[in-house]
């Protein structure tokens, strides 16, 4: 334990209380924050490990992803710390325990377990939507908070789509054998979401067995009947669940069923919840999560213990700063940088992910200089960030105001709630 947990207080704002549970390279502390007095689960991983063993960018890619994901069924990031040694996740504490532990007890009814799957399906679909896959879903990442609602958890293997290669698949073995697709385990490379289905199909089938599909003491046994595609249903299944299931355990990803038509088939629209039919998309990239995005190299570098000014909106604003999302692409948002430039006199310099404008009119301060840098989030997520380079901040700020962000209103990523994210 470092000197921050010792003392029992992190950051003179949570207090540490007792393990939860350990990983390889993270333990989980139940914490409090001294502010507010909620609990939260804290994550403490060391850096030293993590960098020695090369999972420094998976340590990032979890902290992006889980600031990225903001949804009803997913475990909440709320703040990222930082010492020389440590990095300390502050997340949603979930008080209901593990999916696992409840199946344990025994199997459960159909509906139950469709309530579950629901939510689970829900969780992942939103997910996809964004690039993102899990890739180690299991039980034990699903756990249930104090209303009995699931909530998914345990980023830290999950994958942008950034991350596949040119065949368009990606190329890692992660996951957990029993749960793991076939394609996984052959390391030929993988779709993400197909992979995800088939551990979704295996959650499936576990709720309602109460064991899994493919058990077998030896594990190339196993991995045989994986491959096949060898399991039973046991008698209880009702005919619709037994069709659903042996489509999401297709052995062959290629004609493996889709999540839309998962949500379409009749086992899972059998009584849909109000809230997933009728609930709006959760918000995304709203406020604080959208200025973080691209910060998150500076966690491993970061000696300070505090990384909360890293992202506050004042200093961005005296810096002359603007930062938008967007679901268009990297080009609409060039050409539209480009078309501003044009009524305003500006030269503009640009590649696939900046542009450069530079004022042909000397201004107080010398000639106006504008950087728009461009960082994909995913393939369909943008995150722009516009910044001053030359001149005076004021005409900046007018240039801004008058010219730019109205010229922008119309590609800038909104919430479902009408939320600007023009910051």
């Amino acid at each position: 334990m470092g000197s921050e947990e010792k003392c029992g207080v992190l950051h003179g704002k949570y207090e540490l209380g007792r393990i939860l549970g350990h990983g390889t390279f993270a333990k989980v502390y139940h914490a409090r924050n001294l502010q507010t007095n909620k609990s939260v689960a804290m994550k403490v991983v060391g850096k030293e490990k993590v960098i020695r063993v090369g999972m420094m960018e998976q340590v990032k890619r979890e902290i992006s992803v889980m600031k990225m994901v903001h949804h009803p069924n997913i475990v909440e990031l709320h703040e990222v710390m930082a010492s020389k040694t440590k990095i300390y996740f502050a997340m949603e504490f979930v008080r209901g325990g593990e999916l696992f532990a409840k199946i344990a007890k025994g199997r459960l009814r159909e509906e139950p377990a469709r309530n579950y799957f629901q939510q689970l399906i829900s969780a992942i679909d939103f997910c996809h939507s964004r690039g993102v896959y899990h890739r180690d879903l299991k039980p034990e990442n699903l756990l249930l908070d104090e209303e009995g609602n699931l909530k998914v958890t345990d980023f830290g293997l999950s994958a942008f789509s950034d991350h596949v290669s040119q065949d368009g698949l990606l190329h890692t073995t992660c996951g957990t054998p029993a749960y793991v697709a076939p394609e996984v385990i052959g390391k030929k490379g993988y779709d993400g979401a197909k992979a995800d289905i088939w551990s979704c199909g295996v959650i499936l089938y576990v709720l309602l067995a109460g064991f899994l599909p493919f058990q077998d003491e030896n594990i190339m046994s196993m991995y045989r009947k994986i491959y096949r595609g060898d399991f039973k249903c046991p008698p209880w299944f009702s005919p619709e669940a037994r069709k659903l299931i042996t489509k999401m355990l297709d052995p062959n990803p290629s004609t493996r069923i889709s999540i839309a038509k998962i949500m379409d088939s009749p086992w899972f629209k059998k009584s849909m919840p109000r809230c997933l039919s009728t609930k709006e998309e959760p918000e995304f990239g709203k406020g604080e999560e959208t200025k973080t995005l691209n910060a998150f190299h500076i966690i491993s570098l970061s000696e300070g213990f505090d990384l909360s000014p890293l992202f506050e909106e004042k200093k961005r604003v005296e810096k002359g700063e603007l930062r938008f999302a967007t679901t268009r692409p990297a080009s609409s948002v060039i050409s539209k940088i480009e078309e501003v430039a044009k009524t305003k006199n500006f030269s503009v310099k640009k590649s696939d992910s900046c542009v450069r404008l530079q004022g042909q009119e000397s201004g107080r301060k010398g000639k106006l200089g504008i950087a728009a840098d461009i960082f994909a989030v995913t393939p369909s997520f943008l995150v722009v960030e516009v910044k001053k380079s030359s001149g005076d901040t004021l005409e900046y700020n007018q240039f801004c105001s008058k010219e730019l962000r109205p010229a922008l209103k119309d590609i800038e990523w909104t919430s479902t709630s009408g939320n600007s994210t023009l910051a």
